[in-house]
């Protein structure tokens, strides 16, 4: 089928369920909350810390009824695409190296047609070169990218990286995205076809609400944590920043604090279109509710979450 007839499609039946939805959001799972929430599993100690400095290099407003099921205030929220520099004292690398100065046109083309007027950021956007020299890092110095999943605004940005960056990603990632059908909703292959994939596995123990756990550096400071549903191979990175403060970039499991908060879904619209799997999203989600008050959770497009952490200039 023609790809922007299945996506029309998808739309209409995701628009059939908007209005029962808003009026009766999805309720939590109290019996998984209960089990999450009873016997947390301690992280491990940390031996380093790394610095964080988020570029928000998109902007897109939205109605966060679309956001967070049923939340009706404020009637609109400001998101941001944004790139994540950590600095660890053995190697700088990027989470969600999210955007390309020309990504308009070099980008979104390759994505349906209806899909493509929803996500679209503002114009202009800032690229990723860009940031980094502001930041003073020049694009060579960045060892290794880690995506938190391979949508197409967190990884558009290697297209201004040197060509052959390694990309690490779960194995279940890489499929899902480079599969031989055609691209899922919201996957755009450009972006992905000079890079250099590392596969690892989660297959350390579980930590905090997580299944399981990756430890990047070996010493506690970067652990990739499970967070499959919006995509299968979907991850967060939590990371410990100086004097003991430890922060959860989550990726799309959620698009905003609210979500994490009040524990709502993305509406069906468009959440029916960009979850690969609901129910394991939903559950995800969970996880991050139920995480003890000291970790901060930051999802992806959440654009005042982002800018804590922003340059002043970006601000």
């Amino acid at each position: 089928m023609n790809a922007d007839l299945a996506m029309w499609g998808a739309c209409c039946r995701a628009f059939a369920t908007m209005p029962y939805r808003l009026a009766r959001p999805r309720r939590p799972d109290r019996r998984l909350l209960a089990s999450l929430t009873g016997s947390p599993r301690p992280l491990p100690p940390a031996r380093a810390t790394v610095a964080l400095t988020a570029f928000p290099q998109g902007l897109q407003s939205a109605p966060t009824m679309a956001v967070a099921e049923g939340v009706l205030r404020p009637p609109v929220v400001t998101l941001a695409m944004t790139s994540w520099l950590v600095e660890h004292p053995r190697a700088r690398f990027l989470v969600d190296p999210a955007l390309c100065a020309d990504v308009h046109d070099r980008v979104l083309p390759e994505l349906p047609r209806g899909l493509r007027t929803v996500v679209a950021p503002e114009r202009p956007v800032a690229g990723l070169g860009a940031a980094l020299t502001e930041a003073g890092v020049a694009p060579e110095e960045i060892a290794f990218t880690l995506p938190t999943h391979l949508h197409w605004d967190h990884v558009s940005g290697l297209t201004e990286l040197p060509t052959g960056v390694e990309v690490r990603v779960l194995a279940g990632e890489r499929r899902f995205a480079l599969g031989p059908d055609r691209p899922p909703f919201g996957v755009a292959r450009g972006p992905l076809r000079d890079v250099r994939f590392a596969e690892f596995a989660c297959d350390g123990p579980p930590v905090l609400t997580f299944t399981g756990s990756h430890d990047v550096f070996g010493d506690g400071s970067v652990l990739v944590v499970p967070l499959p549903g919006h995509t299968p191979g979907s991850v967060g990175v939590l990371l410990a920043l100086d004097g003991g403060r430890r922060v959860l970039l989550a990726g799309d499991a959620a698009w905003h604090g609210l979500q994490v908060s009040r524990l709502r879904e993305k509406a069906p619209f468009p959440g029916d279109l960009v979850d690969a799997d609901r129910d394991a999203a939903f559950a995800t989600l969970h996880r991050l509710h139920a995480l003890p008050d000291d970790v901060e959770v930051v999802p992806a497009h959440d654009r005042a979450a982002a800018t804590a952490f922003a340059p002043d200039t970006w601000r």
